[in-house]
């Protein structure tokens, strides 16, 4: 029996069967083309046929129009600001320049450590020194440079002003190579202060970790590859213990295996990432980005994350009593203003009211109770916006640490110690507030004095006492907030951002939600209607004084199963908001940039533990169910025994996507908590939209006997180390990987197999199907030393290496520095033939090769709409980053 392999230099391939390239290939080709504040401009040439008049109006249309420049100035803004940060005068004009200046373009390797520091060191030695050779206006062009406080360089921008990209070819072949590495999920397009969040966040393997707000997804990533950290060298661990063979894997002793990080399993990651979004058609965007990853440790929920639900887990203790699960780490990257992102929406220059801040605070205030009562004790936090309006950052964590028990239970870490060369402000003690109209107020009591001098008592519109800082006397008083940390775009030329550490010492039960007052712009009201609204406050705070007398986050008395018979309709009326903010957010859509999703139903918040059990309305298109197959089940040991699969593989988490329970197009693989999570949580309301890794694709079989299930590339990472030596091609000379990359469908009939040099005996001999193809470089070729596994399918005619086109393209251009076009020999064959009859054999001979033969297919889970929403998002950096920084 053979060894028991592992991708050497990565723990996850990237999802190279990705339906999502293209995307990608139109986003972020052509820096050259980036616009003010992220935004494609259109070509000028109009269509076919060249570059158009001005004068050609037909059809009453304008083929060009050119829009006038947004004026970057906006009195009340630069008031505000000038007078909330007292900074000098020098460093004033140093701070209102950066924001008027375009951001540089930035961008992260991703996968694992090993895999990004290799494609990281081709674009050092590959691309670096071609743009070095540049000379623009008879000095050096500046080339793209590591970010100095990223962790192992991985983090990269550049400067470049995009006429001299546009100018030389250097920047062409630097371009190709961003495009198709992004395309297979080794580049991630991302802006560098919105790489911060995850880096605070001491987030280890074995962890479970929620981000709350996560489309569309790029810290998200980040985070799903920490919990797979050192996996890699785990399994290789477990594979030295065991003796690498197959037979004494499966006899080995389970005790063998002690690993110092996440040690169950085999070495596999136990880890898990919730992400979740409000809006349907962001979490597919979300699902876009995270599936590059090829993580069976990923779920994607679809929920308000003021009212995220608990999760039931598995009571080892006691089964008979709910156990609901606690998270270690939770990232909030709330909605947001977003004034911070000024220097790529540049629409804020004119647009900016202070009244999108203040609409804002109070859901964000309630996001990160949720958040806080959801973490372990122990467990840590990261809150952050992209705005740096104090009434989005310190004055919500002051008012959530004052509603859940004070310093006591929830405490602010200090990190100046972390990401030491990250040059930031310390966060603010004292602060003013701006309301709609622009006058600034210092503090509550200001705010009150006023109401009591007006003939009406009504404080001026949307200001809360939360909003201010804490007055001598409270328990919040003499928080340390300066240790939040404040980034300004003049200090390391990027945007504006705003994050805090926060560490729950202590269980708490968190205090209502504070009534909001009456405001000015409500219109006097009748006796009849004055009355009935009183009683109406009495009932809301009733309602509100029950729930937080109920609450408990003693997992043991969390809620029991509701009835059956109840009804959502009955359960969580849209109309049930007391003390909402959510119709002043919608009010001041037009002012800021945060998604407040109109789809989201809109349910009475409630305090403490969310009600997981109450079934809500469906929202967006119907979700098929999550349904795990037993591990006896007759087309798993089908498939376990056409391929050979080792018995140390888990055969009892695989999951299919449909409600029969039977395996119909696709086969699922998850890890054991996702698995958990799911089975325990059906039919309790909580919106699961994606969760596992593609493992197998039914496909047409040219015979009984061999197996319709040929393993998905995405899933081949995860398998392929588990397959049996007779379902294995072993290939170790880059130019025989050439010929299969660059020829599709190559013969090996009558003789032809003997083309394929090492490998031709082999698939010569190879029964026919889907096989694993295990590159494992000689070390003749030192820039030839990737390992990986990719899916190889045989039929009668020929074989073929199961990956979309623009994926072969990508490893042409990473491996053999190649652009030659990919040659499609079922095709090329029959060119000799003419004639009609020559026409329709060769279709016909196409046609089977194609059957017995499967190209890669790509599958998309979003909607076409949410499709052209991911395609928007990602050629828009300032889209992949607002509202959730």
């Amino acid at each position: 029996m053979s060894l028991f392999f592992l991708p050497s230099t990565r723990l996850r391939l990237p999802n190279l069967s990705i339906a999502s390239g293209q995307s990608y290939l139109s986003s972020i080709a052509n820096l050259s083309n980036m616009g003010r504040g992220g935004n494609f401009r259109k070509g000028r040439g109009g269509g076919r046929g060249g570059k158009r008049s001005r004068d050609d109006n037909r059809g009453g249309h304008q083929p060009y129009t050119r829009y006038p420049e947004v004026v970057k100035q906006n009195d009340r803004l630069e008031r505000y600001y000038n007078d909330l940060l007292q900074l000098p005068e020098e460093e004033r004009e140093q701070f209102w320049a950066a924001l008027k200046r375009e951001l540089p373009n930035s961008f992260r390797f991703c996968g694992s450590k090993g895999h990004a520091l290799a494609v990281k060191n081709l674009l050092q030695t590959r691309y670096i020194p071609e743009i070095t050779r540049i000379t623009y206006d008879g000095a050096i062009v500046e080339p793209p440079k590591p970010v100095p406080w990223y962790p192992d360089g991985l983090a990269w921008w550049m400067t470049t002003p995009k006429n001299v990209v546009r100018k030389f070819p250097p920047f062409s072949a630097f371009q190709k190579f961003l495009v198709s590495e992004t395309s297979v999920g080794n580049i991630s397009r991302q802006e560098v202060v919105s790489m911060i969040p995850p880096l605070l966040m001491d987030l280890r393997p074995g962890m479970t970790v929620l981000d709350m707000c996560a489309a569309p997804g790029s810290k998200a990533a980040q985070l799903l590859e920490m919990i797979h950290r050192g996996e890699e060298a785990r399994i290789r661990h477990v594979i030295k213990q065991f003796g690498g063979s197959v037979d004494e894997i499966k006899s080995a002793d389970e005790d063998a295996a002690r690993l110092e990080a996440d040690p169950s399993d085999d070495g596999r990651a136990t880890g898990m990432l919730i992400a979740n979004d409000a809006d349907y058609k962001r979490s597919h965007m979300l699902i876009h980005q995270l599936k590059r990853l090829s993580s069976p440790n990923m779920i994607v929920t679809n929920h308000d994350a003021t009212m995220y639900p608990s999760l039931r887990i598995p009571n080892p203790e006691d089964p008979t009593k709910p156990n609901y699960l606690k998270f270690d780490r939770i990232l909030a990257d709330v909605p947001c203003s977003g004034d911070g992102t000024l220097r790529k929406n540049v629409n804020l220059w004119k647009d900016w009211a202070p009244a999108a801040a203040l609409g804002l605070h109070l859901t964000q205030v309630r996001i990160l109770v949720r958040a806080l009562q959801m973490l372990k004790p122990g467990g840590r936090m990261v809150y952050s916006t992209c705005s740096m309006n104090p009434v989005e950052n310190e004055s919500v964590v002051a008012a959530a640490i004052e509603r859940c028990g004070g310093p006591d239970k929830i405490e602010i870490v200090n990190c100046a110690d972390q990401l030491p060369l990250l040059q930031r402000k310390p966060g603010m003690r004292k602060w003013q507030i701006m309301d709609k109209s622009g006058r600034v107020w210092n503090s509550w009591q200001e705010v009150e004095d006023h109401a009591k001098s007006t003939e009406d008592g009504i404080t001026p519109s949307r200001l809360v006492e939360s909003m201010f800082p804490r007055p001598e006397g409270n328990i919040c008083a003499d928080l340390p907030l300066e240790r939040c940390m404040r980034v300004y775009a003049h200090q390391q030329d990027t945007g504006g951002f705003f994050i805090t550490v926060l560490h729950k010492k202590a269980e708490f039960k968190a205090k209502p939600e504070e009534i909001r007052p009456k405001e000015k712009k409500q219109a006097p009201k009748r006796p009849l209607e004055e009355a009935e609204s009183t009683e109406e406050a009495k009932k809301q705070k009733t309602e509100a004084d029950e729930a937080a007398k109920t609450e408990d986050v003693v997992i043991e008395e969390a809620p029991v199963e509701p009835v059956e018979e109840v009804k959502a309709e009955e359960v969580a009326p849209v109309e049930e908001t007391p003390a909402t903010e959510e119709p002043a957010v919608k009010e001041e859509a037009a002012e800021t940039p945060a998604e407040t999703p109109a789809e989201t139903p809109k349910e009475a918040p409630k305090e403490g533990e969310a009600q997981p059990e109450r079934k809500q309305k469906q929202q967006g298109p119907y979700e098929e169910p999550f349904k795990y197959l037993p591990a006896d089940h007759e087309v798993i040991k089908n498939i376990a025994d056409f391929y050979k699969i080792s018995s140390r593989f888990p055969s009892d988490r695989y999951m299919i996507r449909n409600a029969t329970g039977e395996p119909a197009k696709a086969i699922y693989y998850t890890s054991a908590l996702v698995r958990d999570i799911l089975v325990m949580n059906e039919g309790r309301g909580v919106k699961f939209i994606h969760g596992g890794v593609k493992m197998y694709v039914k496909q047409d079989a040219p015979s009984a006997e061999v197996c319709r299930w040929r393993i998905q590339s995405e899933g081949m990472p995860i398998l392929h180390g588990y397959v049996g030596p007779e379902r294995v091609v072993v290939l170790k000379k880059k130019e025989t990987l050439k010929k299969l990359l660059i020829e599709m469908f190559p013969k090996i009939a009558n003789g032809e197999w003997q083309k394929l040099d090492e490998i031709g005996e082999r698939v010569r001999d190879l029964a026919l199907g889907c096989c694993v193809l295990r590159v494992e470089p000689d070390g003749d070729d030192p820039e030839f030393n990737e390992h990986m596994a990719l899916p190889l399918w045989k039929s009668f005619q020929s074989l073929n290496l199961m990956l979309p086109k623009e994926d072969r393209s990508a490893m042409l251009l990473r491996i053999y520095n190649d652009t030659t076009p990919l040659i499609n020999m079922g095709i090329k064959r029959d060119a000799p033939k003419e004639g009609a009859e020559a026409k329709k054999e060769g279709e016909e001979e196409v046609k089977a090769e194609e059957i017995e033969t499967p190209v890669e297919v790509k599958t998309e889970e979003a909607p076409a709409a949410a499709e052209e929403q991911v395609k928007d998002a990602e050629g828009d950096v300032s889209m992949k980053e607002e509202p959730t920084a």
